[in-house]
């Protein structure tokens, strides 16, 4: 798994790429709460170049949504879902909790 953060002026820009499994998710969970430390709210995941998601993935996209929610105007959002992880969000019923789009510039505009 690879994971670039870009830090722009009001939000943060995650992409993902690879694997995400349980061996390697904690890296996912500490980029995230290294964001949320700074009192960033405004996430973007771009998934892309995703190729496979663990429920503990899962568990971190959720817990950081709750997270970014708790403060004014604050989410997470996704873009560049890839079929086969829309696939598994939608099986586990976590589609209407996110926000999804198309690609980046769109995700990041929409804040």
């Amino acid at each position: 798994m690879e994971i670039q953060h870009k830090e722009f002026k009001r939000v943060d820009l995650i992409e993902v790429s690879g694997r995400v499994d349980s061996s390697n998710a904690a890296r996912l969970e500490e980029t995230f709460k290294g964001i949320t430390d700074d009192k960033r709210f405004r996430i973007v995941v771009d998934m892309q170049g995703l190729e496979y998601m663990s429920s503990r993935g899962l568990r971190a996209l959720i817990a950081t949504l709750k997270e970014c929610r708790r403060w004014n105007r604050g989410d997470l959002r996704l873009c560049s879902v890839p079929p086969r992880i829309s696939e598994v969000l939608d099986l586990a019923g976590l589609t209407p909790l996110f926000k999804m789009f198309d690609n980046a510039v769109d995700a990041v505009g929409s804040f």
